[in-house]
């Protein structure tokens, strides 16, 4: 991965106004992967969405670290129902039902 698909884990933390310790949390939980070069911390770019959406969960609704994991399983099952409905309405149509 290049430098430039990178964002530094200070830089983040300073840019949200929130402690490195949280993007610790959730890498401990699981919730977003750092990336680790000559001793440095980075988050990938294409993580950032992921990362704000989660510091707004903690910071702006109060949401705790576990109601955070709960509240990402639950949205990605979510994801993964309305993926599979496509599909079978995808298969109905084949088969004449236009509904």
């Amino acid at each position: 991965m290049d430098n430039e698909e990178l964002v530094p884990v200070e830089v983040f933390c300073t840019t949200y106004h929130v402690e490195t310790k949280l993007i610790d949390t959730f890498e401990e939980s699981g919730l977003v992967e750092i990336t680790v070069q000559q001793q440095e911390r980075f988050i990938a770019f294409a993580q950032l969405r992921q990362v704000e959406k989660l510091v707004r969960m903690h910071e702006d609704l109060g949401i705790n670290i576990e109601g955070i994991e709960a509240i990402e399983n639950l949205l990605e099952r979510v994801e993964q129902l309305q993926t599979e409905m496509t599909r079978l309405r995808n298969r109905l149509r084949r088969y004449g039902d236009t509904d």
